[in-house]
């Protein structure tokens, strides 16, 4: 069997486990030849791609959303995003990084609707479920909502929503180890995001905050872990944060609600 046909093959047998049928394959066939590159066999490659793919986006879904029945609910509601807010409180539940911030939701987006006003465009990076607190957020009427994450059947599901809400967005798949997005905005999303990209790449945190076409950048961090322990998070995110700026002039300003903590960075 030759090189490219090991490499079919795992990511064959990856995209036929359900958890993993709709991730983006772009990701699936980069992680996977990294491990066929390593020397591993069929089975260890399988099993150490799935493993990534896990860290970087599997662990907040450990059962995957049923966009089906979501969607089903989704059809009959008015498409206002102020009368949608009791179904996006309970269809963000299915995705672990919207449920943990529920509680606290309303608060987080505060600052940043305090700070910016109404603002004409957003990119949300890695985005699960996160457009569905659209209401909660300071887009202008009218204004311009990307969103990108790997999950195809999640993508499909929020185009849905913004068709229903009358929102002028668009979702679609990316692979931001790969490719920074290019479109400029007024504020980018990164909402503990780079702790999961950077267990592809290290070096990603400066390459993605640099390269983004943002006149602001929010980015947030976990302060507990899924299963709810501190473990010291807060001061290790914070130092790490730092150590990601270091030598920039950009303006920082923070805050910190419940189990996360954001930095809203201003490029200029």
């Amino acid at each position: 069997m030759t090189q490219d046909e090991r490499l079919e093959a795992v990511i064959a047998a990856v995209l036929s486990g359900a958890r993993y049928a709709h991730i983006h394959p772009g990701l699936v066939s980069r992680i996977a030849a990294q491990e066929l590159a390593k020397g591993r066999s069929h089975k260890e490659a399988v099993k150490e791609t799935r493993n990534k793919l896990h860290q970087v986006g599997g662990a907040y879904q450990a059962t995957g959303p049923d966009y089906t029945r979501l969607s089903a609910a989704l059809d009959p509601l008015p498409g206002d995003l102020e009368a949608m807010k009791p179904f996006c409180q309970k269809a963000m539940q299915a995705h672990a990084s919207t449920r943990e911030r529920l509680p606290y939701l309303e608060a987080f987006f505060a600052p940043l609707c305090q700070r910016l006003g109404p603002v004409g465009s957003i990119l949300d990076l890695a985005c699960g479920l996160n457009p569905l607190a659209l209401a909660w957020m300071p887009l202008a009427p009218g204004g311009e909502y990307y969103a990108c994450d790997i999950y195809s059947d999640m993508l499909d599901f929020l185009n849905r929503f913004f068709a229903h809400a009358g929102v002028n967005g668009k979702a679609g798949l990316c692979d931001l180890a790969e490719e920074v997005p290019v479109q400029p905005v007024k504020l980018a999303l990164l909402l503990k995001t780079l702790p999961c990209l950077e267990q592809l790449d290290r070096a990603i945190g400066p390459r993605l905050l640099e390269g983004l076409q943002a006149e602001f950048i929010l980015v947030s961090f976990p302060s507990r872990s899924l299963g709810g322990r501190g473990k010291g998070m807060p001061q290790t995110y914070t130092a790490h944060f730092e150590q990601l700026l270091a030598g920039r002039s950009w303006q920082v300003e923070r805050w910190s609600v419940q189990s996360e903590l954001a930095f809203l960075i201003r490029k200029g």
